[in-house]
Order: C-alpha cells, then structure tokens, then sequence
C-alpha cells in the first residue's frame, strides 16, 4: 500500500525534524561525558539506540503540541519554521485524532527503547532511564496539557530548559554507564542559561496569538524586546560560567566560544523586530545557533579528547 505524496509531505512537516539537533545534541553531550566517566569509548550499539530514543522524544513533543495548541496556531499570523507550530493541523492535512495517535506511539516507543537500554546494561543505574524517560513525557504534559498547562500559566520555558538541557544529558550519561553520584551538575549550570534562552526566544514570533489566547509567555508578560534582552544576558551568563562548566569536564574555555557569543550579539543588534518581520526571524535563528553551537563546541571538544 502506497502513501499519497501529500500525505508523506504532511506528516514530513508535522515532525519538524529540523529541531531534532536541539535534542541530539544534548543527548550526545551526555553519552561522551557518561563514556568519559565510565573510562571507555563510546558504545556504537547504545549511542544508536539513545539517539533512537532522542528522535522519538522529539516527534513525541511535536506532535503532541501540535495537537495541544491547535486553538492557538489557529490565531497565530506570525508563525516562522521555529514557531507557531507545523500548521498541518491549521491547514486541514492530517487531523488531530491521527497526530494525537501518533503522539501515543512515539510515547510508548521511547518508553520501550528505555527499557531495553536499560535491561541490555543491566547496571543499578539503568532502570533511572526509564525514569528519565517517564519524566520528559511529563514535562510536555505539564507544558501544553491540563490540569497544569504550564506554557499558559508561565513558566513553559523553564520546563524546556529542564527537558532539554538537563533531562536529556543525564539520560546520555547514564546510558554509557556514568555513576549518577558523580554526574558534572556544573555543566549544566553552565549551559542551562543558554538553553532558557533558546526557549525564549522560539516564544518572539509568537507573541500576538500568545497574548491572545492568554498564554502567558515572557514575550507576552514582559514584551518582545525586554524578552529578546533576557535572551542575550542568559547566554552571557552561559559565557561567565563557561570556566566552571568546563573545567567540570576536563575542558577549558576556548575559540569555540567566539560563535555563541557572535550569535548573542545579532540577538541584541537585529532591532526593530516585531512579530512577522524578518529581523524577528534572524533574531529567532541567532539565539538558536547561539545555544547549540555552545553544546557543539562542547560536544567537539570532548569527542576530540
């Protein structure tokens, strides 16, 4: 049975994988540190398998908030390829029973890849990735679903910057067997700040159909450019704390560090940016390239020791 060209097209755009390096980053960051720890390589079968999981994370959320803030993306006029949504569900190509289906089985899926991870290590550590697993399923349901709704209530992007920024690198860690105990907090102190950031700013465009519908977004409470200010100075913070964040693993500050901190400056220079502009839409790209390439050099860093 063949699929319709546009039915592959819809569902293609529905998984935005274009944001799957915000979550394979994270993850890959903590598998070199957990390897780094453990005393040994990677493990290729494990990477793959936590990569796996990261890839099902990531449609999980997509389509789960898609199918959550569909109200909302109705309203937004200001929608950019890292915000309002993929507008499938907008435009009337899937339908939300068929994304919400989906949703469940990425769900169950990363579940399950946990599970087996966690029953092939076999350590005393390994049941805490089904734990983790569990726990990123609830931070989307306490960001876009009732009785929480985070996301409308305030305090959406700190759970982002959980999810992704903490979550996401202890799994990987755990996963090539780092002890839990000795796992380096410091450097996700040092690029928590930069992760808030990203969250943010992917909540600029979005600001007007936001503020519409009640949701209480930073944007919404504090507006576009007090909002785009705390982005940047989150990421100096990241900057500041790039010594100790390092030095946790072995690292120390260098070159790598000039890009996220080129990219936090065209945040704070790309002015006037309303919603729908396309200053907005550089603004949006420079604060993500700000943050993934601060856990890219990272990543570099270690994988070249």
């Amino acid at each position: 049975m063949s699929v319709r060209p546009g039915a592959l097209r819809a569902w293609l755009d529905a998984s935005r994988l274009a944001s799957q390096p915000s979550i394979a980053l994270p993850l890959l960051l903590g598998q070199l540190v957990g390897a780094q720890a453990a005393g040994r390589p990677l493990d290729a079968g494990t990477l793959a398998a936590v990569q796996l999981f990261g890839l099902l994370d990531q449609l999980f959320i997509v389509y789960a908030n898609d199918v959550a803030d569909q109200e909302t993306d109705r309203r937004n006029r200001t929608a950019t390829p890292f915000s309002g949504g993929s507008r499938v569900l907008v435009e009337g190509r899937l339908s939300p029973r068929a994304l919400g289906a989906a949703a469940v089985v990425c769900a169950a899926a990363l579940v399950a890849v946990s599970a087996a991870l966690a029953a092939a290590l076999a350590t005393a550590a390994a049941p805490l990735l089904v734990l983790l697993a569990i726990a990123a399923l609830l931070l989307l349901w306490a960001y876009s679903y009732p009785p929480l709704r985070l996301s409308y209530r305030g305090g959406g992007e700190l759970l982002q910057m959980v999810g992704v920024g903490a979550v996401l690198p202890l799994y990987g860690y755990i996963a090539q067997g780092g002890d839990p105990a000795r796992f380096p907090f410091a450097l996700l102190a040092f690029l928590l700040p930069s992760h808030l950031g990203c969250a943010i700013a992917t909540a600029l465009p979005d600001e007007p159909s936001d503020r519409e519908s009640g949701k209480r977004t930073l944007p919404v409470r504090v507006g576009g450019e007090r909002a785009a200010r705390c982005v940047v100075l989150l990421n100096g913070l990241s900057l500041v704390l790039a010594p100790v964040g390092l030095g946790a693993v072995g690292l120390s500050p260098g070159a790598g560090l000039l890009v996220p901190a080129a990219a936090a400056l065209v945040v704070l220079l790309a002015r006037p940016a309303p919603p729908g502009s396309r200053l907005l839409l550089v603004r949006v790209a420079a604060a993500g390239a700000a943050t993934l390439s601060l856990v890219g050099a990272t990543v570099i860093a270690l994988a070249a020791r």
